[in-house]
């Protein structure tokens, strides 16, 4: 029994480690699907890695000292984590290359010390060749099943409850609890060296500073004061500016790309006049803010799948004053899905970030369930980041062009020069928008020439192919 049990802790703390990767690195290289990939691959190269070498040097030396020294490496190894995810990572930047070494520099080596666990286990319990299978076989179900749990309670459970520190030294304590319980009585004397090791590193863990104020399910977030006004607060996430916010003025709008959406907004609909609003993404909640205190009476419902953001926006950001506010926590998509057809005269899409881009909302698929929830009358307005050669961007425009009979889009003239890019705002409708109009507002704000006509968004989006739920690479398109 207490060898499933070892095997199952080990195989636990093996996908704790790799389930939180992913959080971890994501503040430094992005959270994409190479960062995803990343992980991936590194944990199953250390488990490759861990289990042969473990299976050799149990043949080599005793078993049980296997089991003790790779309990040891493995604990100390979480305890390493975090302190090296946050003194490497600055020094990378984002991309698969960066991905790639931040992962395997932070975790390959705990994850191959614990994959070593299993088969010196099993060479230690081994005394023929008679029941071998049996005991093979029920090792091996112990760490599946402890990979199981390491998972799903991660995942499901311990990141909702508890800190990325916390869990990390929960971890990497069971396996220095089991490295004493499986060491010898003479090998115990030596571990003294482990233990002031393991302090060590806890309070690197604890100490070393990183990027948040909070961890999110998805996110290393905080909250900046703007150093230029008092009143004015930009919510970062990982390490890119995603909102600001203007407490004490609620119009002002501080980044572009929200000017140009409140241009089209006010371009559509008469001014003051009430709105219904669905917002995909609520990051600082700046849009719902806005529209309370331009078209009073408007109501906004934001579906933001980070319970941990809305939480930061409500302790930080004054959330629950916005009137008529009604926030969804889940997946955009199929939180959408339960809008009622109809229901909203204004639909805005701000959950794509510059490093990341949630596919599933970025299909043909979703731009229709998004004209099914929008009034005949009503807007999308759509936040994309991307830069030269700008494929994203064209592929995005393609896709609304083939969903919606009217499609603009709004973007400096430098950012269309080569070597440019950033935010640019799609506008989708069943009607068309007051070209002159948009313009107008646009030069007033500093920003001129910077709408598109109908004809030329649609050759931006050129030959660029529409994105499906059966093909949206958007990780490999963004610029």
């Amino acid at each position: 029994m207490f060898a499933r049990i070892v095997v199952l802790v080990s195989g636990a703390a093996i996908l704790v480690v790799e389930t939180l990767a992913t959080r971890l690195v994501a503040p430094y290289v992005g959270l994409t699907l190479e960062s995803t990939t990343a992980v991936i691959g590194v944990a199953l190269a250390g488990i490759a890695a861990g289990a042969a070498l473990g299976g050799r040097w149990a043949d080599e030396f005793d078993p049980r000292r296997v089991v003790t020294g790779a309990l040891l490496v493995g604990g100390l190894g979480v305890l390493a984590v975090r302190p090296l995810v946050r003194l490497l990572g600055p020094g990378l930047g984002p991309g698969a290359t960066a991905a790639v070494l931040l992962v395997a520099a932070s975790t390959l080596v705990p994850v191959a010390a614990l994959a070593m666990v299993t088969p010196a286990v099993t060479r230690s319990r081994l005394s023929g060749v008679d029941g071998s299978g049996t005991l093979v076989g029920q090792l091996s179900a112990a760490g599946t099943v402890g990979s199981l749990l390491g998972t799903f309670a991660t995942g499901f459970v311990l990141v909702a409850l508890l800190p990325v520190t916390a869990i990390l030294l929960v971890t990497a304590a069971a396996c220095l609890l089991l490295a004493l319980c499986t060491a010898a009585a003479r090998t115990r004397a030596a571990l003294g060296g482990g233990t002031l090791a393991a302090v060590l590193l806890g309070a690197a863990l604890i100490a070393i500073p990183g990027r948040c104020d909070v961890d999110t399910v998805y996110y290393c977030a905080r909250v900046e004061t703007d150093p230029d006004r008092a009143s004015g607060r930009v919510l970062v996430l990982d390490d890119l500016r995603h909102s600001a916010v203007d407490l004490a003025d609620p119009t002002r709008l501080q980044f572009a790309y929200t000017r140009r959406m409140a241009d089209a907004v006010d371009t559509a609909f008469p001014p003051g006049r009430p709105l219904s609003a669905v917002h995909l993404g609520g990051g600082g909640f700046t849009m719902p803010r806005w529209l309370a205190a331009t078209r009073p009476g408007s109501a906004s419902t934001v579906l933001e799948v980070d319970r941990g953001v809305v939480e930061l926006g409500r302790r930080e950001l004054a959330v629950d004053a916005i009137p008529a506010l009604d926030v969804r926590v889940g997946d955009a998509r199929t939180a959408l899905a339960a809008v009622p057809a109809d229901a909203a005269d204004l639909v805005v899409g701000d959950a794509f970030g510059a490093r990341s881009v949630p596919w599933h909302l970025a299909t043909a698929e979703f731009a229709a369930d998004v004209r099914r929830v929008l009034r005949p009358d009503g807007i999308y307005v759509l936040n994309v980041i991307d830069y030269d050669p700008r494929r994203l961007l064209a592929a995005e425009t393609a896709t609304l062009a083939a969903r919606f009979p009217h499609v603009l889009l709004m973007i400096r003239p430098d950012q269309l020069a080569q070597g440019g890019g950033g935010n640019a705002v799609l506008v989708a409708s069943d009607r068309p928008l007051d070209l002159s109009a948009l313009n107008a507002r646009a030069a007033a704000r500093g920003e001129p020439d910077s709408v598109l006509d109908e004809a030329a968004t649609r050759r931006l989006g050129g030959a660029a192919a529409e994105l499906t739920d059966d093909r949206a690479p958007v990780e490999q398109l963004l610029g």
